[in-house]
């Protein structure tokens, strides 16, 4: 799941003389969940957020890998940012920047040498260390630090709840699990992210607990393979994603618990087993397939066919017979014929997908489908993604028809764009616009969907 957001919107800090910076996240939501730890980091260090970046003293781009082109956007990005540095030192005022995230680990030396400007560039596994390393570039050292890291970067972490005037959404990110051992072709993740990590359990437990007590009422674990999540509990005995959401569901306050990414040789019986026992756990799940054809989920080193994912999603229809499905699918891969491609059209009509994502399949330089023959023309790759893009809109829009006249139960979340409208979250994770008190957010109320939109639906508080 992708998207690009210009973040944080925080409260900034007390204190006149505050430094100001600006992070700008693209990706995923790990990439946002990390944003907002290296803004506790550098919270804790003096830096008070804003969404004005030509008032920012630093500037912090937090980059994705996976979309095609993602490095070029970032230079273009810094392009602009080195003609402000140069305005801020005819002015004699700091202006620092930094690149963190995955393009940061895939061309950190790169970066260096083709932008000056930069002063800080962190890997992934290291952005715990951001304070020190912007003292190290105040000291006109340029900072190139994309090592795997030895230590628990989460370790070194600040509580976030204990930042003082950062107050919480009702909603939250929680990673879990780092990194990938699966190794598709398609994929920059295990050479830019590193293989798989699992937090401890207590590790999380104790922020699950903290930030809770901070007013969150939902948390989604985050994973570049979530459920290969693992640790050992209080006795030794290994456990896995099923068992944490288990111990999670017990805490007091917590409502509603969200995982993604995963992959379908993780779904185990254990998880599938909460899905049917834990009404907290919410009946949607992001289980991205790739492809419907065996010869190209083979040549993706996806490690399952097509019919065995189809038995899965059965068998969790089977315990949760309401849970929406979401996928990810890549289009023309090299040596996809038209038969492969009808055979996923195929898997997208068996399956029915509340939501997907597709993408045309572009080449990642160092990963094994980047030298693979048959690479498929652009042009036919456009016209298999528009009639793939043309079903899934049909089979998400025929969903969120599906629930006007359903009296659902809807976790407020914030204020809409109309006076007296707040935006919830339906357990399907629809945003729902509905007419409610601001004191209201953070309550899970009854509506009765009314209208559905593009993107959201509308609803009204139920009666009774």
């Amino acid at each position: 799941m992708t998207q690009e957001t210009a973040s944080l919107t925080e409260t900034p800090l007390p204190g006149a003389n505050t430094r100001k910076v600006f992070i700008k996240t693209y990706g995923c939501q790990m990439n946002v969940y990390d944003s907002g730890r290296m803004a506790d980091a550098l919270a804790a260090d003096g830096y008070a957020p804003t969404e004005v970046m030509e008032e920012a003293d630093l500037v912090l781009l937090n980059t994705c890998h996976i979309r095609e082109k993602a490095a070029e956007k970032v230079y273009s990005a810094l392009g602009r940012l080195r003609e402000h540095k140069k305005v801020r030192a005819a002015e004699g005022k700091e202006f620092m920047i930094g690149v963190a995230g995955c393009v940061a680990q895939a061309e950190g030396e790169e970066i260096s040498r083709r932008e000056p400007a930069v002063d800080v560039v962190l890997g992934p596994q290291t952005y715990h260390r951001l304070p020190q390393a912007l003292r190290k570039a105040r000291a006109g050292e340029r900072v190139v630090d994309t090592e795997y890291a030895l230590e628990d970067k989460f370790e070194h972490l600040p509580d976030p709840t204990k930042i003082i005037g950062k107050p919480r959404s009702v909603t939250a990110f929680l990673t879990v699990q780092e990194g990938c051992d699966k190794f598709c072709t398609f994929c920059v993740v295990p050479y830019t992210r590193g293989s798989e990590v699992s937090r401890p359990l207590s590790q999380l437990l104790t922020e699950a607990r903290r930030l809770v007590d901070s007013g969150v009422r939902e948390l989604t674990l985050l994973g570049q393979n979530v459920n290969a999540w693992h640790g050992e509990d209080e006795q030794g005995t290994t456990i896995g994603l099923g068992d944490l959401l288990y111990r999670l569901a017990e805490i007091p306050g917590l409502a509603r618990l969200r995982y993604t990414t995963s992959h379908p040789r993780d779904m185990d019986d254990r998880l599938i087993e909460a899905h049917r026992d834990l009404r907290m756990l919410m009946p949607y799940l992001h289980l991205p397939v790739q492809s419907g054809s065996d010869r190209i989920l083979k040549a993706m080193n996806r490690r399952h066919k097509a019919s065995e994912y189809i038995a899965l999603i059965e068998r969790i229809r089977s315990v949760r017979p309401d849970i929406a499905l979401s996928g990810d699918f890549i289009v023309g891969f090299p040596g996809e014929t038209e038969a492969d491609f009808e055979d996923t059209m195929t898997l997208v009509r068996d399956v029915n997908y509340a939501q997907a994502y597709s993408f045309k399949y572009s080449t990642r330089p160092g990963t094994p489908g980047a030298d693979l023959p048959d690479h498929v023309a652009e042009d036919v790759k456009t016209e298999r993604l528009a009639r793939l893009q043309a079903l899934l809109l049909d089979q998400q829009q025929s969903f969120m028809q599906s629930m006007i006249g359903k009296t659902i139960d809807l976790l407020l979340e914030k204020p809409g764009r109309m006076p007296g409208q707040l935006i919830g979250r339906s357990p399907w994770l629809h945003s729902v616009n509905v007419d409610a008190k601001s004191s209201q957010i953070g309550d899970i109320i009854q509506v009765r969907i009314t209208a559905a939109g593009p993107n959201s639906l509308f609803a009204e508080v139920a009666e009774g």
